[in-house]
């Protein structure tokens, strides 16, 4: 589970993992400018096409079918299967299947891999999250699944959470993201976190010596008459004489109400003559409009990556999630939650400020797809540019949108105002202005908290996408600098957007770090401009930028 807001008294985790992770915290839509966003992904010959869910599915089983020829080829053990789950099919004909791994029955985290083949199958390449022999001695534990129950209860307890308990039994799997394999559990404990965002706390246990291995948080932390987007068409169904918010043209998305409640579904938004919010802010639990905001936000994401890259909806399956409103009372943030596969969003200050702005929807859904694509371990490097993969795609989002009363722009959270005194959440330009994120990269990033981990990679979308120095972009200064002094031309964000998605999607994996992330963005550059493309270079020199070389 992610949040859009660091919770600084926490302990920063030194590690990242393969589970969910990220909080940011309707019909008729007429989209934003597809190609101002970067969309129009059919002219190049490296980017993913658009599979309908028949093509997708037989696509899926046909490389399951081949999973065994797959792990013999990739030289695995005779205990090790390879399950599929996803596949990215190119204009040219190349196949990016992404394999979860098993050893003798067991999930290995951090076991998975990407394999890349050619039209003719021929394989081009394999990607993995680790390059160490998935072997143990033994499946057999030495320590008992209580004592990890009790090891992972008494971590949640210590990060400040209240009616802890674990929502099953430990499970044992293949511990394979860092070090040597060993067998361990893994233990998942619900309830509440300290400021009330439910818990989904992972704690990986060492099986033989009982050692905490490894633990990650997986809440990742949003026509009507909007808060922040002004008057909007929002997809809706009539039942009887009333309307549902409840789009079936994109997935059978839907927005309810939970009224200050922290748990279950809610209930379904409906209204008499389909005119829903009135665009202003309201302390009643019942109100429409920030469901509104919400619906939109969902309707617009989908757009965006149907339209863009091809992807349709947050797995790929042409089926939504769902949003959830009115989270709690005075809740100041919004969560991706990949257990109930829902966007929640909290009131705000006074439950007068709901967390459901456009960009806040584009980050908490991004969680989603990157739960479902690289799957990035949200702690250490990864987390954070778990962070700014919903960073960069939430911006994405709200250029799409093309709204005049929430305009695109590189700054996070803007319209919320979370500070209290109109300034944005974070800045991707620099990142440092908030007070807590870094701009380069160094040694000591991983132990830094995700959301602030983050700010090297979103700087490097900005520099990307429109270059260093001092500039305004749509009618916003900035003034981005670099590690080294150095000058770098943006590429534009249609084409930085294309390069972030593919990377994503066929080159990164649950263990990815900033160096990594470099190696995969330039694999995804040359597929989609070529090696000897100015995109190639410039991608190298943004990363260089910002002290990852």
């Amino acid at each position: 589970m992610s949040h859009l807001i660091a919770r600084h008294h926490r302990t920063t985790l030194a590690l990242a993992t393969a589970v969910a992770a990220g909080a940011l915290l309707t019909t008729g839509l007429t989209a934003g400018n597809a190609a101002a966003d970067g969309s129009a992904p059919q002219a190049l010959a490296g980017a993913p096409v658009l599979l309908s869910d028949t093509a997708r599915s037989a696509l899926i089983q046909e490389q399951q079918a081949g999973a065994a020829a797959a792990a013999r080829e990739l030289g695995l053990g005779a205990k090790e299967k390879l399950v599929v789950k996803d596949v990215v099919k190119d204009r040219d004909g190349t196949v990016h299947t992404r394999y979860e791994r098993t050893y003798a029955g067991l999930p290995v985290l951090g076991g998975d891999l990407v394999v890349h083949r050619s039209k003719s199958g021929a394989t081009e390449g394999v990607t993995k999250a680790t390059r160490a022999a998935v072997e143990v001695a033994t499946v057999t534990p030495k320590v008992k699944a209580a004592k990890a129950e009790q090891q992972a209860l008494s971590a949640a307890k210590d990060a400040g959470s209240s009616r802890t308990a674990a929502d099953s039994a430990p499970r044992k799997v293949i511990w394979a993201a860092e070090g040597k394999p060993v067998l361990a559990y893994e233990t998942v404990v619900g309830g509440l976190q300290d400021d009330g965002t439910p818990n989904e706390l992972h704690v990986v246990t060492d099986a033989a010596t009982g050692a905490k291995l490894y633990e990650h948080q997986g809440i990742e932390t949003g026509s009507g008459k909007s808060l922040y987007s002004g008057t909007v068409e929002l997809g809706t169904t009539k039942s009887g004489s009333s309307y549902q918010l409840y789009d079936t043209g994109r997935g059978g998305h839907k927005t309810y109400n939970l009224a200050r409640k922290t748990s279950g579904t809610g209930t379904l938004f409906t209204d008499a003559d389909d005119a829903w919010g009135t665009g202003t802010a309201s302390s009643d639990a019942q109100d429409q409009t920030a469901a509104v905001d919400a619906a939109y936000g969902a309707q617009t994401t989908w757009d965006f990556y149907k339209q863009t890259f091809g992807r349709n909806g947050i797995k790929n399956d042409g089926k939504a999630a769902y949003s959830r409103v009115h989270y709690g009372s005075n809740y100041v943030n919004a969560f991706w939650s990949d257990d109930c596969f829902c966007m929640t969003y909290g009131d705000g200050t006074g439950n007068t400020n709901p967390l459901t702005s456009l960009d806040v929807a584009g980050h908490e859904m991004s969680h989603g797809v990157t739960s479902n694509t690289a799957g990035l371990e949200y702690s250490g490097e990864s987390g954070g540019l778990n962070e700014a993969t919903s960073d960069i795609f939430g911006t994405g989002v709200e250029y799409f949108a093309n709204s005049s009363t929430d305009k695109g722009d590189y700054l996070i959270g803007e319209a919320i105002d979370i500070n209290g005194d109109g300034t944005p959440l974070r800045y991707m330009d620099k990142p440092s202005k908030d007070g807590a994120s870094k701009d380069y990269w160094d040694s000591g990033l991983g132990g830094v908290d995700v959301h602030y981990s983050s700010g090297p990679a979103n700087h490097f979308f900005f520099l990307l996408a429109e270059g260093s120095g001092s500039r305004t972009v749509d009618g916003v200064t900035y003034d981005s600098p670099t590690s080294d002094g150095s000058t770098v031309t943006g590429i534009g964000r249609a084409k930085a957007l294309q390069v972030w998605y593919k990377a994503l999607t066929e080159y990164m994996t649950s263990t990815t770090d900033y160096a990594a992330a470099r190696k995969a963005t330039l694999s995804a550059a040359s597929d989609l401009y070529g090696a000897d493309s100015t995109e190639y270079k410039t991608v190298g020199a943004a990363w260089t930028a910002i002290n990852v070389g």
